[in-house]
């Protein structure tokens, strides 16, 4: 098996959430995904965005960790956290709510189905 470096990812994949999911803003997306396991439950990568908020209905567990930027997730009480620059977390399958990008961001994330 290749080990896999995050070393010139390139332009990566384009996207943007979905429109009924979208609460603000135009948040374009930019994905690099660097592994998925063989089972497809385990992905690995890199991901950005622009400004904009979204509703998140998370079916997997993420590690997060930001790179550049500032982030909110707000769940479904209202209860919100802001994660910036250099911040780790991880959201939990189940997680339902909002997910704000204040400063364009970009993060490390690991991603469990």
């Amino acid at each position: 098996m290749e080990i896999k470096d995050f070393k010139a990812l390139g332009k990566g994949e384009e996207s943007a959430p979905a429109a009924a999911n979208l609460v603000a803003g135009n948040p374009r997306q930019q994905l690099w995904n660097v592994l998925s396991s063989g089972d497809g439950r385990f992905h690995v990568g890199e991901w950005a965005s622009g400004t904009g908020a979204w509703r998140v209905n998370y079916t997997e567990y993420e590690l997060c960790h930001l790179l550049a930027g500032s982030v909110r997730l707000t769940d479904e009480a209202g209860r919100s956290k802001l994660y910036r620059a250099g911040d780790s977390f991880v959201i939990p399958s189940g997680f339902r709510g909002t997910w704000e990008v204040i400063e364009p961001c970009r993060k490390v994330y690991a991603i469990y189905e």
